[in-house]
This record gives C-alpha cells, structure tokens and sequence, in this order.
C-alpha cells in the first residue's frame, strides 16, 4: 500500500492548519484550526474488508513536571511515549481518500460528541480524553481527528505517524469508546497490508526556523 496527502509531506512541517494549537507570541500557544488532514491510499490487496487510520505522537514526555512552564524546558533526552491523535475503523472497502475535514475541524472543548467520517466508519478515542481530564474546562471524551499541540517549550520535534492498514474484516472488534490500544489488539491477524507517512511539528519558536 502507499499513503499520500496533499495536506502533508512526508519527514516535513505539518502545516498549523493541521494542528490543535500553534504558537502565539503573548500566550506561547493558542488553539489552532485543528482540520483533519487529506489522505489517499491506494495497491490495496485483494480481501480488503474496511481500513483503520490512526495517527501517534511518538515523542509525547514521560514526566509532565517541564511541560509548558516558564522558564523551564522539557529536555531533549527525557524518556518519550506515545499519544494517540486519531483512532478511526471500519472505514469502507471502496473508500480510498478522506478530503481535509472529513473527519474534523475545529476545537471542541469536552471533545467532539459525534465526528464525522466515511459511513460506516467509527470514531475511537484520542489521547487528550486523558491529557485534559483535570482540567475543568477542556475535560471531556476526545472522539476523532484532534491533531498536533506538544509543549511550547519542548528541545525534541515531535513526529506523528499517520498509518492506513488494510483489514480482513468488516467491522472490527471494538465498541464504545475505544482507544488504540483496543485497536491494535483487535487488529491482531487481520491487518493485510499498512501504509505510513510521518509528518513533523513543534510550538517551540527555537525549532520552527
């Protein structure tokens, strides 16, 4: 399989259009547009039932205490993990694009209660469900497409790996709001091929050149 977009290039900048905050040169970083990003697939394998798209932040910080505080950074060297942005399934056999906000655009305080997507496709739940669970204004349940905000003051550039696999199943075994933990066990054996394109960002002025 191989994965385009005419939103993204791969091992480059995603653009801010892209992103669920940007910079700000009084707040450090503000909300963005947050649109979910053009991708088109294509030398899908024969038996190709539905397709699952997700996209992981894989440079996310292991310790929290750095995070966005003034005068301080999140060092380079920290240990990282990841964080799921987009975690979507069941999306059709005959589907082989999604246009730029097909599956998102805006910032949603409390998450999005029902983000659109390709009938019958569903929407899982990203990692900011669990990144603004104390936070009195933005807790909520995070469904679909909410896309790039790492820390304003973060020395690493983060890359997100966005990645369509073709599956052997129609509807996958997931229900409520899954994650994509739940998701990558319940693709166990049923994935057929995958495709990937890694995009790149950063809220810190000093690597945005």
């Amino acid at each position: 399989m191989e994965l385009t977009s005419q939103s993204l290039a791969h091992a480059a900048p995603i653009p801010d259009e892209f992103a669920f905050a940007k910079p700000d040169p009084t707040t450090h970083a503000t909300f963005s547009d947050n649109v979910s990003p053009h991708l088109a697939w294509g030398d899908v394998p024969d038996g190709c039932r539905s397709f699952a798209v997700v996209c992981v932040d894989v440079d996310v910080p292991t310790v929290g205490d750095d995070v966005n505080q003034e005068g301080r950074s999140v060092p380079a060297d920290l240990p990282r993990t990841e964080f799921a942005h987009w975690v979507m399934v069941d999306v059709p056999a005959d589907c082989r694009a999604l246009e730029a906000g097909a599956c998102g655009r805006g910032v949603v305080p409390r998450g999005k209660v029902d983000p659109s997507g390709p009938a019958p496709s569903r929407q899982g739940q990203n990692d900011y469900t669990s990144w603004f669970a104390g936070d009195a204004e933005m807790a909520g349940t995070y469904l679909g497409y909410d896309g790039p905000g790492p820390p304003w003051n973060d020395e690493r550039l983060h890359h997100y790996h966005f990645q369509v696999h073709a599956l052997d199943v129609a509807r996958l075994a997931v229900e409520g709001a899954f994650t994509l933990a739940d998701v990558r066990a319940a693709m166990g054996g049923h994935v057929l091929a995958s495709a990937e394109l890694v995009g790149t960002y950063t809220n810190n002025p000093a690597l945005r050149g």
